[in-house]
């Protein structure tokens, strides 16, 4: 039990400190940035109560706001990802349902299961996140390109980091 919450907590310490002095300091262009935090949210037992991981991400969230002075934006996002995570969760059930002490990973789950799993909620991350950032539709179809090609790259190294983060 200790040696899980000192891995979890060493996940999201990575997960901040990856994203705030490595990934929030590359520019790939105006179109593309790159948000893997969220691999602590995704990675997080199936059975955690929904406040925890809500507080969790609000945590997060407000850790990345403070490295880059965004001012709650990414803690906003990061709280509706945790809300959202139980709904996805339901929506990608295996047909036995979870099993409390497998973890979500893509060795228990496949890796198509985790695509559809993580995807969908760095879709819902990004549409809030981008939106709430220029708050207004003036530039929809900038915004939603943005958003595809953002979470494309956001997907690719969160899989990544799963890859490098959980032992198979």
């Amino acid at each position: 039990m200790i040696k899980k919450n000192i891995r979890y907590i060493l996940l999201f310490i990575f997960s901040v400190l990856v994203q705030t002095l490595i990934f929030d300091r590359i520019y790939i262009s105006s179109y593309v940035s790159c948000y893997m935090y969220m691999l602590f949210i995704l990675l997080l037992p199936v059975h955690t109560n929904k406040y925890t991981v809500m507080t969790l991400g609000f945590i997060l969230g407000i850790s990345v706001d403070i490295f880059n002075s965004t001012q709650g934006l990414h803690a906003a996002s990061a709280v509706l990802f945790a809300y959202m995570r139980p709904f996805v969760l339901h929506a990608f059930a295996p047909r036995d349902d979870y099993e409390p002490n497998k973890e979500l990973s893509i060795k228990n789950y496949g890796l198509f299961w985790f695509i559809k799993y993580a995807g969908s909620l760095i879709l819902i991350h990004h549409i809030f996140l981008f939106y709430l950032d220029i708050f207004s539709f003036s530039h929809f179809f900038f915004t939603l390109l943005r958003i595809a090609l953002s979470s494309v790259i956001s997907l690719f190294f969160v899989t990544l980091g799963h890859f490098l983060f959980v032992r198979e």
